[in-house]
């Protein structure tokens, strides 16, 4: 394993301390567009770290430190005092209706309300407490606690509410299946793997921390209401493998353990092997609660190297602030940093402004060299690419690869040798990438086994790493960036992928950000990127379109139960965020001169804070469609200035070519004679 070199407290630096779900300081910055870009500008030079990054907080919902705690209580730590603060928190976010959602002003969400209702319950909290009366009331009207989903039923299982017949049974006979076989371990989605590698184990060797009754939540349990069940046909592929786990289940109990072992051991040696250089097996929380778990059940003592680096990773996702502790699901200081390059270029300063530098050195420093996971499908390309955390060596993703490649270009080393040997390599490996169907995905290529989402422990949403319009467009941008245009290949399957995804209405689905904004966005801004005509019926049908979402105030916005339910799509309250990706898109789309346009600009304005920042009041970005959501705390204030820069850019152009225009009809003036 390799020690992380950045600490902490140094990794959060340029990181906002608002609380989740919290307004910011409603003082906005008197002045024009200038004026807002260089309150922004003061404030990103600020807020680089000395070694070049910057790094926001990264914000989920109260699962976190539910889950936090719940392996605390299985560890025996309940009485940690960051425990009790993690309750702080869950307690203070409780809707008013008793329950628990995943994203500001949505519905109660049964597994994170049984799991928050536990939490505290374990922390002391007495049962007729009115909080916990309206909890368990949303709880029992919802089916009890056996409807949660199945990764919440592991945390009951390990802790003694279920037994582990009532969980997917996750085979660690799955280590063995050949890669090239259509139900390996490589056939499923990067964060599926390491999610499913440490369960293997667990579902293997079924620990248990028994509690006593007082902690338990027999009452979460109705008598007589078992866990649900969906109703398939007989002939399905959903019968298929709920026949199956019970299959195994029952050999489970009755196959010598010895047959196992082959299976435990190289799960055992997988996640060994994805420790190194990674800041947690696969950087994010789940499977990093996971890891400590299995590694107990293998035999490690909490004092071992393995189980202490582990227990680190968990801790440094931690913020502690007002007697609260709140749980980050990951690190972003790659994603950040190359997206804050970008939005100070934007800002005017010359483009070898020691900031731009010293990202720049930064970011070619995290460039992957190694083969990583995508190679087990026979990826052939030299090793590139950038992933989102400090570190995660195996896991270098597409999305993050094309920005680092587009922040590289808007600086002055944008033609140094080692930034365009390190570009070659990257566009090499993106295009290598590229799915079958034109289209990009996050980690992989063609993981798309549809089959896979119907297994009994994929209601977590996200088996496949299928392609998605916002990542095909930002590869086929930063493809127009390197001087790619629509006449190579890659990029006509791209378009070609594209025209078949756009919606009805003319907008593109998002799948990384709330949601039909941000897809139409990236797509006007990817093809911009390549000289497309922007007058194109399907461009021009998706710029209509978000100026038919603006709204009256002149912000964009748009709930994340626009995933539940199409016709949110466009809708909900606006966000300086999406009101900068809609104004993005409209000038990449040739309407920054329009009303639509200008408004927005005036809504960012209005909404700037004293400081030069913004402040997204809900969740704009999206880890898991229907299942987790995501607050970026950088997000509003680069993409606002990002807007406010091009929109100001494209109004001088217009500007001059109008000007242009009308000297150009302006008859010329008789000379006056010579003397």
């Amino acid at each position: 394993m390799t020690a992380n070199t950045e600490g902490g407290v140094q990794r959060r630096q340029a990181g906002t301390s608002a609380p989740r779900w919290a307004a910011g300081p409603a003082h906005p910055t008197p002045g024009g567009p200038e004026r807002a870009m260089a309150a922004t500008r003061e404030w990103l030079i600020e807020a680089q770290s000395p070694e070049g990054f910057w790094h926001g907080e990264l914000e989920g919902d109260t699962i976190l430190e539910s889950e936090y705690v719940l392996l605390m209580t299985y560890l025996g730590r309940l009485d940690d005092p960051a425990c009790l603060k993690m309750g702080r928190t869950i307690r203070d976010e409780q809707n008013p209706d008793g329950g628990w959602s995943i994203s500001p002003g949505g519905p109660a969400h049964i597994s994170a309300t049984v799991k928050a209702y536990f939490v505290l319950k374990l922390l002391g909290t007495p049962v007729d407490d009115p909080a916990m009366a309206r909890a368990r009331e949303v709880i029992l009207a919802n089916g009890g606690a056996r409807a949660c989903n199945s990764f919440t039923r592991f945390y009951l299982a390990l802790l003694g509410q279920i037994s582990y017949d009532e969980v997917p049974y996750v085979p660690p006979e799955l280590m063995l299946v050949p890669a090239r076989l259509p139900f390996s371990l490589a056939s499923m989605s990067s964060w599926t793997r390491t999610i499913i590698v440490p369960l293997m184990i667990i579902s293997a060797y079924k620990p248990v921390r028994k509690l006593s009754p007082e902690q338990g939540i027999a009452e979460l349990f109705p008598e007589g209401v078992p866990a649900p069940r969906g109703s398939y046909p007989v002939v399905s592929w959903e019968n298929f493998f709920l026949k199956a786990d019970r299959a195994l289940k029952w050999a489970d109990r009755v196959a010598p353990a010895s047959l196992r072992k082959p299976g435990i051991k190289a799960a055992h040696r997988w996640m060994l092997d994805h420790f190194e250089n990674s800041d947690g097996l696969g950087a994010i929380f789940p499977p990093m609660i996971y890891t400590v778990v299995a590694l107990g059940c293998l035999g490690y003592a909490e004092d071992s190297a393995a189980m202490l680096w582990a227990l680190r990773q968990l801790e440094d996702l931690r913020i502690e602030e007002g007697g609260a502790i709140r749980v980050q699901p990951c690190l972003s200081p790659v994603w950040d940093t190359a997206i804050a390059t970008i939005a100070l270029a934007d800002t005017k300063v010359p483009d070898y402004h020691p900031s731009l530098l010293r990202s720049v050195r930064w970011l070619l420093e995290k460039e992957v060299r190694v083969a990583g996971d995508c190679y087990a499908r026979g990826l052939s390309a030299e090793p590139s690419g950038w992933h989102f955390q400090f570190h995660n060596e195996r896991y270098p993703d597409i999305d993050d690869t094309a920005m680092v490649l587009l922040a590289l270009r808007a600086t002055a080393l944008r033609d140094d040798p080692e930034v365009l040997a390190a570009s070659k390599r990257a566009v090499a490996w993106l295009l290598e990438l590229q799915n079958s169907d034109g289209g990009w995905a996050a980690y992989d290529r063609d993981i798309n086994n549809q089959v896979l989402t119907k297994v009994t422990f994929a209601d977590h949403n996200a088996m496949l790493d299928p392609s998605c319009a916002d990542i095909t467009a930002r590869v086929v941008e930063m493809l127009g960036a390197l001087g790619y245009r629509k006449d190579h290949p890659a990029i006509v399957r791209a378009l070609d992928y594209l025209w078949k995804t756009q919606e009805p209405e003319g907008c593109w689905y998002g799948r990384w950000g709330v949601n039909y904004i941000y897809g139409t966005w990236q797509v006007l801004q990817g093809l911009k990127a390549i000289d497309f005509p922007m007058d194109h019926p399907a461009l021009v049908r998706a710029s209509d379109w978000l100026e038919s979402v603006q709204q009256a105030e002149g912000g964009w916005g748009e709930t994340c139960l626009s995933y539940d339910d199409p016709s949110y799509k466009g809708q909900g309250d606006p966000t300086p965020s999406q009101t900068a990706w809609a104004v993005l898109g409209l000038v990449s789309a040739g309407r920054a001169g329009g009303d639509a346009a200008a408004r927005g600009i005036q809504y960012l304005l209005d909404h700037q804070q004293g400081d030069g920042t913004w402040f997204d009041e809900t969740y704009t970005g999206t880890g898991f469609p229907r299942v987790f959501y995501l607050r970026y705390h950088l997000y509003p204030t680069l993409f606002s200035t990002m807007a406010i820069a091009r929109h100001q850019a494209a109004a001088a152009r217009l500007s001059n070519a109008n000007s242009g225009a009308l000297a150009s009809r302006i008859p010329a003036m008789p000379r006056s004679p010579e003397v």
